[in-house]
This record gives structure tokens, sequence and C-alpha cells, in this order.
């Protein structure tokens, strides 16, 4: 699988540079994703700007990552997605369930306004 990683602070911007998402990529990913995690604990945003295309059992992988990281008290956000993209997402009922953003922009102000909404959770325990 060919993708670009650019680590910030709190998080990794994950950019795949493949047009098509298979379940088998997806696994790949998810796998890169826990090695780093042991590294760091960091929120991850995923862009799919160059995917076109997507495997169903992509979109399962890409669900379960989101629901790990949360469990885990960390962001996922996609972004980028093309409309066809985001038109399989809404039609699985997920658009509401993941955070997907139009720009790489967007996905980082939801990672940071999340760390912050769980610094303050923190404040109050």
């Amino acid at each position: 699988m060919n993708f670009k990683i650019d680590t910030k602070d709190i998080f990794y911007v994950i950019s795949l540079n493949e047009t098509k998402l298979t379940a088998n990529m997806a696994e790949e990913l998810i796998s890169f994703i826990a090695e780093k995690q042991k590294e760091e604990q960091k929120s991850v945003v995923v862009n799919l700007i160059e995917v076109t295309e997507i495997e169903d059992a992509a979109i399962v992988s890409l669900v379960s990552l989101h629901e790990n990281l949360y469990a885990d008290k960390h962001s996922f956000v996609l972004c980028g997605l093309s409309s066809e993209i985001k038109k399989v997402f809404g039609q699985k009922g997920l658009t509401e369930k993941i955070n997907i953003t139009p720009t790489e922009s967007e996905a980082w102000d939801i990672v940071q306004m999340e760390e912050i909404e769980r610094e303050l959770d923190m404040d109050f325990e």
C-alpha cells in the first residue's frame, strides 16, 4: 500500500496514494496504525482524497478502527472523500457515526476540538 504519513503534535495524518482501498489494504493500514500507536498514542486523520473506489470490507475495517481509537480516547477523522465514496458511507448510515470532513484542515480542527473536550472532561473528574 502506498501512503504518506505526516506526524503532528497530537495526531498522525495518513494520506493514501491509491485510487482503490481494498479490504487487504485497509487491514494493512490498521496494522500500521496499531504499530504507530505502540510508539506513541495519538489521534488519526486518514486522507482519502486519491481514493475513488472502496470495498465494503474496507469500510467495515475503518469503522472498527474508529471505534477502537475512540475507546482509547483518541480521535479518528476521514477527510477528502470523493462524492462517490461519501455517498457509499451515507448509504450505509455512517456519515453520522464517523467524523468525515471535506478537507484535511477541517479534520485537524476536529481532532484539536475533541482533544480539548477530553482535557476538560478530565478536569471535572
